[in-house]
């Protein structure tokens, strides 16, 4: 039986958090989706295309292992996708208690849905502070990003 996950985000852009959780995920499952999906509440710095780009990039380059598949979503229910490539878990990694209370009721209403669990993985300490719009925040006012995103994602804001 091939056991898939999904992990899901808009990744704008992608952290080294968003790496650790991707690769952990791997070791846990045997196939992972890593979806970058289109967050409404949020507006994008990059367009979906270059963030699926940055993150096949950034798998490659950290060497991360497994059967990892890239790919985004915008239309319809996350759950949608998971129901269609076979995947009845969503790993989400946590960083605080915000983060519980924000993904608590999308957990329980996906579950709810379709029958997908979700499962929160802690992250590393070193990037439990990292998110992506700080990281956003930081490059926009010409900050040093490198020690929180892949050398692909601190090379693209750099130039920007």
């Amino acid at each position: 039986m091939n056991r898939i996950a999904v992990v899901p985000g808009s990744f704008d852009p992608v952290t080294l958090g968003h790496l650790d959780v991707i690769e952990r995920a791997a070791r846990l499952w045997d196939e992972v989706h890593v979806l970058v999906v289109h967050n409404p509440d949020k507006s994008a710095l990059l367009p979906i295309a270059q963030r699926v780009a940055l993150i096949e990039r950034s798998i490659e380059d950290a060497g991360i292992g497994g059967r990892i598949i890239v790919a985004s979503w915008s239309v319809g229910l996350l759950v949608d996708y998971c129901t269609d490539v076979g995947a009845d878990v969503l790993v989400k990694g946590i960083r605080s208690q915000v983060d519980v209370a924000y993904e608590t009721p999308m957990a329980i209403v996906n579950r709810h849905l379709a029958d997908v669990e979700t499962v929160f993985l802690l992250p590393d300490p070193a990037n439990a502070h990292v998110s992506s719009s700080l990281v956003r925040q930081v490059a926009s006012l010409g900050g040093d990003v490198s020690p929180y995103v892949p050398s692909a994602v601190s090379e693209l804001l750099s130039t920007t």
